[in-house]
């Protein structure tokens, strides 16, 4: 394996090392920086290859990252494009699928409505930070995501909009998805064999809301679209520390992060391309 210089080593860490933003923030997060490594060093060019083939590898669960490489990687070799140019092209099409998500996903939501989310996604708390400045009233069922508590952050941003949050521990999604009108996720990668991965915990909410009769919408564009399987994908498996378990002999702590779902617990997907229903239906 070539050896990355300081800057695209430190860079790959920080993807390594992030594991409270979401898929589509951390992506872009790596693209922008990927975009100052290029534009500072021009003679780091040559050691671009090495650096976004260890990002391809560096978030198996999170495949938006390793799709926007591969596709930055396509422009670069098929259109002959300058990697600014390229990383830059891909920036604003991450962006725009985000934008078409979010308008879709708006029209699923009634004033009025209490929506629970489980983890932070970015793209959930862009639809959910617009609909309040657009003066939408609603309020927030949101998870604390232990162990990483991301939805501590979710909710305290959501609070800075003024919408009303009630946060809760992640034992308690069957006791408030009653009091729910419907349930928003993020997706950090969309399984060709009708599964997709989010953080653990995921699948006890959509069971909790399969049980409540409450819809289940996962927000994904085809940036999280992968040929991977339940039986293929690698889960991220993050510090056992990070539960603080007892240190005695005979006791194994796992910290598995993410999970796969079955879509036949999801009432439907929304993408860029519009919603969709499960069984599969077509797209509004």
């Amino acid at each position: 394996m070539a050896v990355l210089d300081p800057q695209a080593q430190a860079l790959l860490q920080q993807v390594e090392q992030d594991t409270h933003s979401g898929a589509s923030q951390l992506a872009l997060t790596t693209l922008r920086q990927l975009h100052r490594y290029v534009a500072e060093q021009p003679a780091a060019i040559q050691g671009l290859e090495p650096l976004l083939a260890a990002l391809t590898k560096a978030r198996p669960s999170m495949v938006v990252i390793g799709n926007s490489v591969d596709r930055l990687q396509r422009a670069m070799a098929e259109n002959l494009q300058s990697a600014e140019s390229a990383i830059q092209a891909l920036i604003i099409e991450l962006e725009s699928a985000t934008s078409q998500l979010i308008a879709h996903a708006r029209a699923l939501v009634q004033h009025g409505n209490t929506i629970l989310t489980h983890s932070a996604s970015s793209v959930v708390l862009q639809c959910l930070t617009e609909l309040a400045r657009d003066g939408v009233e609603f309020s927030v069922i949101c998870t604390q995501s232990s162990p990483g508590f991301e939805g501590h952050g979710l909710a305290t941003a959501l609070a800075h909009q003024g919408v009303p949050v009630t946060l809760i521990t992640d034992a308690q999604v069957g006791l408030f998805m009653p009091r729910a009108d419907l349930v928003f996720t993020g997706c950090d990668c969309w399984l060709a064999d009708h599964h997709f991965i989010n953080k653990s915990g995921t699948l006890l909410v959509a069971l909790a809301a399969r049980h409540a009769g409450t819809p289940f919408w996962v927000l994904a564009d085809t940036f999280r679209d992968s040929p991977e399987t339940v039986n293929s994908i690698q889960l991220e498996e993050m510090p056992a520390d990070e539960l603080q378990g007892p240190a005695e002999t005979g006791i194994t702590v796992r910290n598995i992060y993410f999970e796969p779902v079955p879509d036949n617990l999801v009432t439907g997907r929304v993408s860029e391309k519009g919603i969709f229903s499960f069984p599969a239906g077509p797209g509004r």
